[in-house]
């Protein structure tokens, strides 16, 4: 019995192993997310101020708003996740600060564009 429960904890080990994507669904995948951060920021860039009176004008810029919020928080996760697994870790705490730190890096890299 104890064979068969311990076959069993290796084929599920084996089954449940983490799979790392393919560096180029990585990089299709930041593209298209900086590529919509950067047409909100367009929208935004282009809307005037002069139509903010109409509230039937703010459906776009809030969309742009919440579109590019979204899509530029994903960037700058997927860009310190992808260094977090560059380098290893030496404990949760080096690895909570390095994190944090890439987090604060990728996000003034990420608004100082604009």
């Amino acid at each position: 019995m104890s064979e068969a429960v311990s076959n069993l904890e290796g084929l599920l080990r084996e089954a449940l192993a983490p799979v790392e994507p393919p560096e180029a669904l990585v990089e299709r995948l930041e593209s298209t997310l900086m590529s919509i951060t950067e047409m909100a920021v367009d929208e935004l860039d282009a809307w005037e101020l002069s139509a903010m009176r109409d509230p039937r004008n703010w459906a776009r810029p809030a969309a742009a708003v919440v579109v590019g919020g979204t899509a530029g928080a994903a960037l700058v996760i997927l860009r310190a996740r992808r260094r977090a697994h560059a380098s290893p870790v030496g404990g949760v705490r080096d690895g909570a600060e390095r994190t944090l730190r890439d987090l604060g890096r990728e996000t003034r890299r990420l608004l100082g564009n604009r």
